[in-house]
C-alpha cells in the first residue's frame, strides 16, 4: 500500500498542487465536495438497490437462468460490485474531499470495465441468437460461459498493467477517485493508454453497433418481405428506437472518459479545472443505474417475475405467460423451455422472421420443384428462432 501512496504522489505532483492523500485541495471549495458525494450516495444508493433485484429475481426464479440471461445477469453483478466498491469509496472520499484506499479504486475500475465489456458481449450474444450466422448453433449454456470467462479475463488483462508498472493508478484532479495516470508525458505510458483506449472502449463500441446493426438489417428484411401486413414496420420501429437508447446510454457513461483519456494523454500540460474533470468519473458510474433500467426492467420476462417477487409469490410462472412471443402457437413446448432467455429487443423480433432463413438458391430450388406454397421449417430449425 506505501508503495502505491508514493508513486501516486511522485506521479501527480506536477498535476496537483496539493498532496490528495492528506486533505482536501485548497483550489476547490468544500461545498464542490459536498455536492458530489450526495451525488454519488443517490447513484449508489441507486445501483445498489437495482441491480441487487436483479440478482435476486435471477436467484427467485429458476426460468430466468438461461445462457442469454447469464450476461445480463452479469452485467448487474458488475455493476452492483462497482457501486459497492467505487462509489461507495467516491462518496467516502467526496465527502472527506480526499482519497484512501487506493487499492479498492483499482478494483472497482476493474469492474467497470467488466460491466463496459459485459454490454459488448450481450449485444453479440443478441445478434448471434436473432441472426443465427452459424445457422443450426444456436446459444446454450457451454457458450454463455465461455462469454462470461472472456469478459472477466479480457477485463483483467487490461486493467493489471498499470500495477505492474506499464502506467499507473493515480488519482484524479479534484483528489477523490482513481484512475490510470492520464497525465504522464511518458511515451510509454502514452502507450498503454492508447492500447486501453481502443481494446476498452473503441472495440467493445464497434462489437455493439456492428451486432445492433446487423439486427436491424435482418429486421428490415423481414419488414420490407412481409411489408402487406399491417403490423409489419411496427417490431422494426420499436427495434430501431431500443437499439437507439441502448448505443446512446453506451455513449452517455463512456464517451466522456474516454475522450477526457485522450484529450489529457495528447496535451498532458493542459489545465482542467478540477471540478471539471470530475465530470466523467461520475457519467461513468451512472452507467451502473441505467443499465438495469434499459437491459433488465424493460425486458417483459425480468418484469413480470419482479412483479411477482414483490407480491410474494415466487414460484415458478407458467412457461405460456412468461412467453414473449407474439404467435404462441407456433411454438412448441421444447422450444419455449430455450426461449425464455430473450431480452426486450429479441422479444420485439416478429415470428415471421422464422420463416426467412431460406436462403435464394433454396428459394430457386424450391421453384424448379413446383413447390409453389411457402416452405416450413422442420422443428429443429424453428427451434432455434428466438421467438
Amino acid at each position: 500500500m506505501e508503495s502505491f501512496g508514493s508513486s501516486v504522489t511522485e506521479s501527480t505532483d506536477i498535476t496537483t498542487p496539493d498532496d490528495p492523500f492528506s486533505g482536501p485541495l485548497k483550489s476547490v471549495a468544500p461545498w464542490n465536495y459536498t455536492f458530489l458525494a450526495c451525488l454519488m450516495f443517490i447513484v449508489t444508493s441507486l445501483s445498489i438497490t437495482e441491480n441487487f433485484a436483479v440478482m435476486l429475481v435471477t436467484f427467485r426464479f429458476k426460468q430466468l437462468r438461461k445462457p442469454l440471461n447469464y450476461i445480463i445477469v452479469n452485467l448487474s453483478v458488475a455493476d452492483f460490485l462497482v457501486s459497492l466498491t467505487g462509489g461507495t469509496i467516491s462518496f467516502l472520499t467526496n465527502a472527506r474531499g480526499f482519497f484512501f484506499l487506493l487499492i479498492m479504486g483499482v478494483l472497482s475500475w476493474f469492474l467497470g470495465i467488466v460491466a463496459l465489456w459485459s454490454l459488448a458481449i450481450l449485444a453479440f450474444e443478441r445478434y448471434f441468437v436473432i441472426c443465427r450466422p452459424l445457422k443450426n448453433v444456436w446459444l446454450g449454456v457451454k457458450h454463455a460461459a465461455m462469454g462470461l470467462v472472456f469478459v472477466w479475463t479480457f477485463s483483467f488483462i487490461w486493467t493489471i498493467p498499470p500495477v505492474f508498472g506499464w502506467n499507473s493508478y493515480t488519482v484524479s484532479k479534484i483528489g477523490t477517485t482513481c484512475e490510470p495516470n492520464w497525465y504522464s508525458t511518458d511515451y510509454y505510458d502514452h502507450t498503454y493508454i492508447i492500447t486501453f483506449f481502443v481494446t476498452c472502449f473503441i472495440l467493445p463500441l464497434g462489437v455493439i453497433i456492428i451486432s445492433y446493426g446487423k439486427l436491424m438489417q435482418k429486421l428490415r428484411k423481414v419488414s420490407n418481405t412481409h411489408g402487406r401486413l399491417g403490423n409489419a414496420r411496427k417490431p422494426d420501429r420499436e427495434v430501431a428506437r431500443m437499439v437507439i437508447v441502448m448505443i446512446v446510454a453506451f455513449m452517455v457513461g463512456w464517451t466522456p472518459y474516454a475522450a477526457f483519456s485522450i484529450t489529457v494523454t495528447a496535451c498532458p500540460t493542459i489545465h482542467i479545472d478540477p471540478r471539471l474533470g470530475s465530470i466523467p468519473a461520475f457519467f461513468s458510474k451512472t452507467a451502473a443505474v441505467y443499465n438495469p433500467i434499459i437491459y433488465v426492467f424493460m425486458n417483459k420476462q425480468f418484469r413480470k417475475c419482479l412483479i411477482q417477487m414483490f407480491k410474494g409469490n415466487v414460484t415458478n410462472l407458467d412457461s405460456t405467460n412468461l412467453n414473449l412471443t407474439s404467435d404462441k402457437g407456433a411454438i412448441t413446448a421444447t422450444a419455449e423451455s430455450h426461449l425464455g432467455e430473450m431480452s426486450t429487443i429479441a422479444a420485439r423480433v416478429p415470428m415471421s422472421m422464422c420463416n426467412m432463413e431460406k436462403s435464394e438458391d433454396e428459394e430457386e430450388e424450391s421453384e424448379q420443384s413446383g413447390n409453389e406454397g411457402p416452405k416450413q421449417l422442420p422443428l429443429s430449425d424453428s427451434r432455434v428462432c428466438p421467438l
